[in-house]
């Protein structure tokens, strides 16, 4: 499989990257830093060089065209403020949903956030992270032309992954391993049977591959 990865200097995108890499997939991580190459290349993806705040549709899907598959995972970042959680989160989302529909790539999975929701109150910066995250996981949801999965990780952490989550419609909120996230999005990319779905992971008791095959089959 060929898959692309916005956002792939990011530290769940990194460990996605190694994974699908070792297993023999063919993947490339869009990055806006060409100082990030190197390390791209060190995990095994092929870096391409977008920013994704300023690149056009016809750019991205330009880079789309040919994939299996194709991994939002971008973020603004813990440190930025409330314009870019709105320019990267939603905008940027948004403009990769479109990209993936204009190049032909079925296969659409976004890294999004428990909680999030296009109605959550507040001003705080957090709060505009999470109605950022909404609107785009409510844009990707009118999507007809795409095989979607939307998934929302819990506080994410970055201790050891266990390989043992709680994949689910609903979790409530918990603690999740970056490892582990990055392990159920590699199964996921392979499993188009959670099509329209919208997901929450925790850690939990069940096998990443279990946990995701047991969702496939409601």
């Amino acid at each position: 499989m060929r898959i692309v990865i916005a956002g792939g200097h990011g530290q769940i995108a990194l460990r996605l990257e190694r994974l699908l890499s070792a297993r023999g997939d063919e993947v490339a991580g869009i990055i806006r830093n060409a100082g990030q190459s190197d390390d791209l290349r060190a995990a095994g993806a092929e870096p391409v060089l977008l920013d994704l705040e300023s690149a056009s549709v016809e750019e991205v899907a330009a880079q789309l065209r040919g994939a299996d598959a194709a991994v939002f995972a971008a973020g603004a970042g813990p440190g930025s403020g409330t314009a870019r959680k709105e320019t990267v989160d939603k905008d940027a989302a948004v403009l990769f949903v479109d990209a993936a529909v204009r190049a032909g790539v079925r296969r659409l999975v976004i890294v999004s956030a428990i909680r999030a929701d296009p109605a959550h109150p507040g001003d705080d910066v957090f709060d505009v992270y999470l109605r950022a995250k909404g609107e785009a996981d409510a844009y990707v949801a009118r999507q007809t032309a795409l095989d979607w999965t939307i998934l929302r990780p819990g506080q994410l952490t970055d201790e050891p992954g266990t390989g043992l989550v709680r994949l689910e419609a609903h979790t409530g909120r918990g603690p999740v391993t970056r490892d582990d996230v990055a392990a159920v999005l590699a199964e996921l990319v392979d499993t188009s049977a959670t099509a329209g779905l919208t997901l929450e992971l925790i850690g939990g008791s069940t096998p990443v591959t279990v946990a995701v095959k047991s969702v496939a089959g409601n």
